[in-house]
C-alpha cells in the first residue's frame, strides 16, 4: 500500500514536475530600435542602465540580423522561421477592414506549435499580420492571449482611440478630446500582470512587440521626459516643423527628449520585467530575449543623425544596408548562458528553432532557421548559416545576400530587368562605404546565382521582380 501511495503521489505530480523543466521564454521586441541606440551598443546621449545590464550578465551579439528592414515581414520571419524570400508576409500592406495583409491559414507558427506541446502564450503589444477573425488573427497563429495594436498604422497614435484584447476592441475614446492613455504604459502593465498570474505548473511563451521607439514621436511629458530637455536643452520646433497628428491633438515640440524618454522607457519596460520574474522565481528557468525588428526610422520626429542610432553603419530603416538590418541582440538566462560577446552572423529566422529545441520539440518542416542553442548554452558545435538573403517590397524593390564577409545588395530591382550588383567586403568595411563589384566578377557572379536561387515567386507579392517574371 505505501508503494502504491507514492506512485499514485507521483503520476499526479507528473506533469508539473516534466512542465518544469521545460524553460519558459519571453522574447521582447523593440520597434524600429537603431544598433546604435542603446547603451552597451555605443549610444552616447540616451542612458540605457536595465538593458546595458542584460548585456553585461548575458550573450550580447554584434552581427545579428531582423529578417526584414519595415515591421510586418520583420514578424512574419520570426514566426515562421523564414526569411523574406520565402515567408508570405513580404511588406508592409494594408488589408481590410484594418491591420495588414494576413499570414495565411496554411501557415504554423512556431507558437502554434509551442502552444500544442503545453506553453501558455500571450503577445502584448503590434501585431501587423492579420485582422481578429482573418486567417492572420494572433488567436488563430498561436496566442492564448493578445493585448494591443492589430494594425501598424494605429500604432503610430501612442494615445489611440482603442486598442484590442483578443477579439474585443478596449475603448479609449477620451484619448479623441485628451491624450489621457498612454498605449505603451498601458500594454506593458498588462503584460506585467500576466508574468503575475503564471504559476509553475506551465511553461510560458510571451512575445512582447512593444511599439518603443517607433515613430510618431510622441508621449507623455514625464520626469523621464523632462530629464532629457533639460539634458539637450533643445529648442522647440515652430511652424511647418512641426507635424499636426491625425486628431489635431499638440505634436511634440521637443522630438529629441521625447525620442530619447520613449527609448528610456523601453528601458524601463526591461528592467520591470526582468524584476517580475526574479520575484516570482522564475529567472532561471526563464530565457529573456532582447532585439528589435529593423533599423532606426526618421519618420514624424526621428532623428538618427542625432542620435547616432545605426552606430557606424550605412542605412536605417527600409535600407538593406548593414543600418537597416543589423540590430541588438541580447539573450538573459542566469546560470544558463554565459556573460559573453558573440562574433558570429545570426538572424531573426533563426528564433523558430531555436525555441523548439528549447522546449524538446522537434522542427518537422523546412524552414530556413538554424537553432542557436549551441551558441546560447554551450552544447555543442554551432552549425553557420552559408549565407543570408533579404528582399524588400517598397523604394523599387531591393535583394541582399551576406555570404561570408561578402555583402551583395541590388536595387530598383522592380523598375531594372538586370539591375547591378553592388558588393562590400563587410570585414575590411562594415560601413559599406567601398562597392567593389568590379574588382571581384567571381563572387559577383556566385553572388547572382544565390540570388535567383534564394527568391520565390508569390502571386500575392507580385511587385518584386513583376516585369523579370513575365
Amino acid at each position: 500500500m505505501k508503494h502504491l501511495f507514492y506512485i499514485l503521489v507521483f503520476l499526479l505530480f507528473a506533469d508539473e514536475l516534466l512542465a518544469q523543466e521545460k524553460p519558459n521564454i519571453i522574447f521582447i521586441f523593440a520597434d524600429d530600435l537603431g544598433y546604435g541606440d542603446i547603451g552597451c551598443y555605443g549610444q552616447q546621449k540616451i542612458e540605457t542602465p536595465n538593458i546595458d545590464r542584460l548585456a553585461q550578465k548575458g550573450m550580447k551579439f554584434t552581427q545579428f540580423y531582423s529578417g526584414s528592414t519595415v515591421c510586418a515581414p520583420a514578424r512574419s520571419s520570426f514566426l515562421t522561421g523564414l526569411h523574406t524570400g520565402h515567408t508570405a508576409i513580404r511588406g508592409n500592406k494594408s488589408y481590410a477592414p484594418e491591420g495588414q495583409t494576413p499570414l495565411p491559414d496554411s501557415i504554423i507558427t512556431f507558437a502554434n506549435i509551442l502552444q500544442q506541446n503545453g506553453y501558455a502564450t500571450a503577445a502584448f503589444g503590434k501585431w501587423g499580420l492579420g485582422f481578429i477573425d482573418n486567417s492572420g488573427d494572433p488567436n488563430k497563429k498561436g496566442f492564448d492571449k493578445f493585448y494591443g495594436y492589430n494594425c501598424q498604422s494605429l500604432a503610430h497614435d501612442y494615445f489611440p482611440p482603442y486598442i484590442w484584447d483578443n477579439h474585443d476592441k478596449v475603448d479609449l475614446s477620451v484619448n479623441k478630446t485628451n491624450d489621457s492613455i498612454y498605449s505603451a504604459s498601458l500594454i506593458h502593465n498588462k503584460a506585467i500582470e500576466y508574468i503575475k498570474q503564471r504559476s509553475s505548473s506551465k511553461p510560458f511563451f510571451i512575445y512582447l512587440p512593444y511599439t518603443l521607439p517607433h515613430g510618431d514621436v510622441i508621449g507623455p511629458h514625464d520626469e523621464l521626459y523632462n530629464y532629457y530637455v533639460k539634458k539637450f536643452n533643445e529648442q522647440p520646433l515652430t511652424g511647418n516643423a512641426l507635424r499636426t497628428r491625425a486628431h489635431n491633438m499638440i505634436p511634440e515640440p521637443l522630438p529629441h527628449a521625447q525620442f530619447a524618454a520613449m527609448v528610456g522607457r523601453l528601458d524601463k519596460y526591461v528592467g520591470e520585467i526582468v524584476k517580475a520574474i526574479e520575484e516570482m522565481g522564475l529567472a532561471e528557468n526563464t530565457l529573456i530575449i532582447f532585439t528589435s525588428d529593423n533599423g532606426p526610422h526618421k519618420e514624424n520626429g526621428g532623428d538618427p543623425e542625432f542620435f547616432n542610432s545605426n552606430g557606424i553603419y550605412k542605412g536605417i530603416k527600409r535600407d538593406l544596408y548593414e543600418g537597416g538590418i543589423r540590430v541588438p541582440f541580447i539573450a538573459y538566462m542566469p546560470g544558463k548562458i554565459r556573460s559573453s560577446v558573440v562574433d558570429k552572423p545570426a538572424a531573426l529566422w533563426d528564433m523558430y528553432p531555436t525555441f523548439l529545441q528549447m522546449a524538446g520539440v522537434p522542427v518537422k518542416k523546412n524552414i530556413d532557421g538554424i537553432s542557436l542553442g549551441p551558441t546560447l548554452f554551450q552544447t555543442g558545435k554551432q552549425k553557420q548559416h552559408e549565407y543570408f538573403y533579404w528582399e524588400f517590397h517598397e523604394n523599387d524593390g531591393r535583394q541582399a545576400i551576406r555570404w561570408g564577409k561578402w555583402k551583395a545588395i541590388k536595387l530598383a530591382v522592380t523598375k531594372i530587368s538586370d539591375p547591378a550588383i553592388e558588393l562590400y567586403d563587410l570585414d575590411n568595411d562594415p560601413q559599406e562605404i567601398n562597392n567593389i563589384a568590379a574588382q571581384n566578377p567571381e563572387i559577383v557572379k556566385k553572388m547572382a546565382g544565390l540570388f535567383s536561387k534564394e527568391h520565390r515567386f508569390d502571386p500575392g507579392w507580385p511587385l518584386l521582380f513583376k516585369e523579370i517574371s513575365k
